[in-house]
């Protein structure tokens, strides 16, 4: 039976939720909703957004040109419309964006002799503004969104478990393949598996942390060459007492957490990754992949 990841081999999260009731949370915070959408519910939502407001705002300059009778009096240079050139729907539709967008063409163009118009004039140009802070932040923090970084923060297709300096260890690799670094680095690894406790309560995927480190700090990482991170099979070990056989059937998952800032933008950035038990290698080694050339150290991928 092909085991269901928990986490792909991309660091994507096979997690889905379904049965939710309280919707109306997720427009409590509807700046990260927006962030969260894909790419083509987000340029529609940005267009829309655009498009709205410059219909509504010319269907407003329209019913006022309309009720004072600017539209009666288009060939009667005495009188003094609202908003001179304004001879329609379409044209109040292009005076709507000119004042949105501050565009300003100069043909049509609001007179002082309509205070319903000042106001409106004042109230579209607060809430453009508004639209186009929320609508270009969004865009700006979904473009600049540090997820992307994480694909080039590779790891190990295998882990191994092999002994180093006498103790058995279970190892995986993980390696940066630009030269702009993550500042901060560090590393974690949680052992997914279900269990049932004394009281027979079933527990689906539980996670247990795998000591990677963390009493001597070595999950902090200076990751400028690929780096062999190592959990030490001892007591405090989950896989204390599980033998080579053992562990080819088992039925469990190791979840590889990087965390770290983005050098170049400050921004904090994951990456993710799983083992399964069948790429789990028992004694096997990682390949040297660092070699000194002249002047300089160079990294075999």
């Amino acid at each position: 039976r092909k085991r269901q990841r928990y986490v792909e081999k991309d660091g994507k999260c096979n997690v889905q939720h379904g049965n939710v009731r309280e919707t109306y949370r997720y427009l409590t915070d509807i700046f990260t909703t927006l962030v969260d959408l894909e790419w083509r519910f987000s340029l529609l939502v940005f267009i829309l957004a655009y498009a709205v407001t410059w219909l509504f705002f010319g269907l407003i300059w329209w019913f006022i040109a309309y009720c004072r009778g600017d539209l009666d009096h288009l060939e009667d240079h005495a009188w003094t419309p609202c908003v001179n050139n304004l001879n329609g729907f379409v044209s109040a539709f292009l005076f709507s964006i000119e004042t949105e967008t501050t565009i300003g063409y100069g043909h049509r163009v609001i007179t002082d002799k309509c205070p319903e118009g000042i106001v409106l004039l004042l109230l579209q140009a607060i809430l453009g503004s508004m639209v186009n802070a929320f609508m270009v932040g969004c865009m700006f923090v979904k473009i600049s969104q540090p997820n992307k970084r994480a694909e080039t923060l590779v790891f190990s297709s295998h882990a191994v478990v092999s002994l180093r300096d006498d103790r058995l260890c279970l190892m995986f690799r993980v390696g940066d393949l630009r030269d702009s670094h993550i500042v901060e680095a560090s590393i974690r690894a949680k052992l997914i598996k279900s269990k049932q406790t004394q009281e027979g309560e079933f527990i689906p995927l539980d996670q247990t942390d795998l000591s990677v480190g963390f009493e001597t700090g070595d999950d902090r990482l200076f990751l400028v060459s690929p780096l062999i991170i190592s959990h030490e099979i001892d007591e405090r070990s989950p896989f204390w007492d599980v033998s080579r056989h053992q562990l080819e059937k088992d039925d469990f998952e190791i979840v590889v957490i990087l965390e770290g800032m983005v050098e170049a933008t400050g921004m904090t950035c994951q990456a993710r990754s799983s083992y399964l038990a069948d790429e789990v290698l028992w004694g096997h080694r990682f390949a040297p992949l660092l070699s000194l050339e002249e002047g300089f150290y160079e990294v075999d991928y």
